[in-house]
């Protein structure tokens, strides 16, 4: 695979001399969690910020994945940065890729991947934690804004594989809220209809016990474009329930 790099940032990049991947590799910066480690390998996450633009510069070595795609093994940024591209083709929100790029040194596989920081943006997660602080009107946006989505997602036939509050990340907007999704390693192709979509949808309820059963009925409502009293909601709240109930017994 070529190294890619965005149009739209490769003259800021190139002004600050990270065009390229040696000198990404190179650059000195603190890492925003405790590096990744397995079977010797290391993935790294740290923030990089150039005349007001917020990135992540994502770099890893010998950190190697085997998928049908690459049955020897290749770099999970690889995957991901797959995943980015084809969202952006299928029209999915997601974040956005500046550069990628990998190099295979003496032996090492190394792997970087950049990404546009989601700054003005707040992960579900974090509105979960003072949900009942909001208002009705601003929790109906950000439920409308999740089940929506969804619906893009599965729509383009895509499943998440962790549809997690953390992945999710909202921004006010005209009509309320407006979402996009992160962590797209594990995303793959909705093979197997109903059962992968509520599987899909099952961890955003869980993990979000705030909650009630009318939120969820709003969610879903947005999701199905369904009346939040329409039987077809009735049905799939029973299997996110059973499902969310399983899990948790697990």
């Amino acid at each position: 695979m070529t190294d890619f790099l965005a149009a739209e940032d490769r003259a800021l990049l190139e002004r600050h001399g990270l065009g390229t991947f040696d000198a990404l590799w190179a650059r000195e910066l603190d890492v925003v969690d405790e590096p990744n480690s397995v079977r010797g390998g290391w993935s790294s996450v740290s923030r990089l910020d150039l005349e007001g633009q917020g990135f992540y510069l994502k770099r890893q070595s010998n950190y190697q994945m085997h998928t049908l795609h690459a049955p020897l093994g290749e770099p999970s940024f690889a995957r991901e940065f797959r995943n980015i591209s084809r969202y952006e083709k299928l029209g999915i929100p997601a974040l956005k890729a500046s550069y990628f790029g990998e190099r295979k040194v003496d032996g090492e596989v190394r792997a970087i991947l950049l990404t546009r920081a989601l700054d003005g943006w707040d992960d579900l997660d974090s509105l979960l934690q003072h949900w009942s602080d909001l208002s009705a009107a601003q929790q109906s946006a950000i439920l409308q804004a999740c089940g929506r989505l969804a619906r893009r997602l599965h729509g383009a036939r895509q499943v998440h594989g962790c549809f997690y509050p953390k992945h999710i990340f909202l921004q006010v907007a005209d009509a309320g809220y407006v979402a996009q999704l992160i962590d797209l390693e594990k995303t793959r192709p909705l093979l197997f209809g109903q059962r992968d979509r509520v599987k899909d949808l099952e961890p955003l309820t869980r993990r979000a016990p705030e909650w009630n059963e009318g939120h969820l009925r709003e969610l879903l409502a947005a999701y199905l474009e369904q009346p939040q009293d329409a039987s077809l909601i009735d049905g799939w709240l029973t299997r996110l329930t059973a499902r969310r109930s399983y899990k948790g017994a697990i």
